[in-house]
């Protein structure tokens, strides 16, 4: 039997001189050990897989024997730890960027993002806007990478922005932007879907991603003695500049590029204070012709970015339970996420 074998005895004692070892240091906090260690328990069952199914079954029952409290070491687990190992094959573990991010958010990223590519430029979205799994799990399954990363793009940025500001506000965008919160009606006027999307502010924000700072809705300016109101106005943290959003429930029309080139001139000649950068604005219509939006945005001296947004009806069946609550989106904002080891 494998369980009397002296080489498999050698083999569980080594793993568990690990486990000890990591432990301690996970004590401190450290993820990256944590990380480390399934990496290696990986390395170590790729290695022994002479031994047969049964030697993973055998590793999380004496595993558990003699770690009763510790968390992590189940069947799926360590299967999952093998196949960390074998998509990070020879590498420095440690000075990977996947050893910055949570083991659940590992697990996703293996399960639901083959190609290495786009795996790459989630984990580094992961990390720059510190998603938890649920989270991270609800961009992918609404095709982040393909909206934002490699999406076609209408923009006059290269024109009127500096570089490298005008490369970091074209990577902002989105197109579509798809507000799944607010409920889909053929007939829901602009003002009820912008007040979904205030009255949702914590899902409008993870939609339109990092370093956006609300300023306010039906925003009042005053221009001429005449009073005007702008849909939706934000600052940017990153980009150190507000961004003017105006949201049109009809297809898009040259002449809304107008009224947005006027409103982003009021918000730079009222609101823009020393060392911030021009106001850059963003149309989202419910469908756009690029072409035509291309040919509108020629002449205009302003940073305008035009993008179609969608309201879903139904969502995959996957994701139906998963989303997060606007509650518990706001409490993970104002929490630091952080994740051990669990069975998983």
């Amino acid at each position: 039997m494998l369980i009397n074998n002296n080489e498999y005895f050698e083999i569980l004692e080594s793993i568990k001189s690990q486990i000890y070892a990591a432990q301690y240091k996970a004590v401190l906090g450290a993820n990256v050990e944590m990380l480390t260690l399934y990496w290696n328990i990986g390395k170590v069952i790729i290695e022994n897989i002479k031994w047969g199914n049964k030697f993973v079954e055998n590793l999380s029952r004496d595993i558990k024997e003699d770690f009763p409290k510790a968390k992590g070491y189940s069947v799926r687990n360590l299967t999952y730890m093998r196949k960390f190992a074998t998509e990070y094959p020879d590498i420095e573990i440690l000075q990977h960027p996947v050893a910055k991010l949570p083991w659940r958010n590992n697990i996703t990223l293996m399960d639901k993002v083959k190609d290495r590519k786009k795996r790459n430029w989630y984990i580094q979205k992961n990390i720059e806007n510190g998603w938890n799994n649920v989270v991270l799990t609800h961009q992918i399954e609404l095709g982040l990478y393909e909206r934002q990363a490699i999406a076609e793009k209408v923009s006059n940025f290269e024109k009127t922005l500096p570089s490298p500001q005008s490369e970091l506000a074209k990577e902002t965008m989105k197109d579509p932007y798809i507000f799944d919160f607010v409920e889909a009606n053929e007939n829901k006027i602009e003002r009820e879907i912008e007040n979904e999307l205030v009255n949702n502010i914590a899902n409008f924000l993870l939609e339109l991603g990092s370093g956006f700072a609300f300023v306010g809705n039906q925003y009042h300016i005053e221009v001429g003695e005449q009073d005007f109101y702008i849909d939706l106005l934000f600052y940017h943290l990153n980009l150190r500049c507000f961004v003017v959003i105006e949201l049109k429930n009809t297809a898009f029309k040259p002449e809304y590029t107008g009224q947005l080139n006027f409103y982003l001139s009021a918000v730079d000649n009222m609101l823009r204070k020393e060392g911030d950068n021009s106001s850059i604005g963003l149309l989202l219509c419910k469908e756009k012709n690029n072409i035509i939006a291309e040919y509108a945005l020629q002449e205009i001296n302003r940073p305008i970015g035009v993008s179609e947004y969608k309201l879903v009806e139904t969502l995959p069946s996957e994701l139906e339970n998963a989303l997060p609550s606007v509650e518990d989106i706001e409490k993970r904002i104002k929490a630091k996420y952080e994740i051990e080891g669990d069975d998983t």
